[in-house]
């Protein structure tokens, strides 16, 4: 039984991205879905499907790399909030992942959105991963 469902998204993410894998298919929830469509809009993933053929449904994530040197494009997935520990922040200390290069993913009460997202909308909430 998995108690942090977002931990082992990205880590699937994370693993199949280090074994060199184009297709991983994950569990599916609500905040996944988002998740999984923030990190296509900002060009870190390929493509994804939704796939509700079961009672939970599952998410394919097509995996993006270099078309040069074959390196994978997402270069770290950090949990930062976690069950035992929750990280919240205000919408004037949003965090700036990498000065501005990566991305931060929060949850806020006006839905799943990056950091850069929430401050425009001036709202906090619940911090849940970096990506870079």
């Amino acid at each position: 039984m998995v108690t942090d469902t977002i931990a082992d998204y990205l880590t699937r993410v994370r693993n199949a991205n280090s074994a060199g894998h184009r297709v991983v298919e994950i569990p599916s929830s609500k905040v996944k879905k988002e998740i999984t469509k923030i990190l296509f809009d900002q060009g870190y993933i390929l493509s994804y499907k939704f796939e509700e053929d079961k009672v939970q449904g599952s998410i394919k994530i097509a995996l993006k790399y270099d078309k040069f040197t074959k390196d994978p494009v997402i270069k770290k997935l950090q949990r930062v909030s976690k069950p035992g520990l929750r990280k919240y922040t205000g919408a004037d200390n949003l965090p700036r992942v990498l000065n501005g290069l990566g991305i931060a993913i929060v949850s806020t009460s006006h839905g799943v959105m990056t950091s850069k997202q929430a401050k425009n909308e001036n709202v906090g909430g619940e911090v849940l991963c970096y990506v870079y």
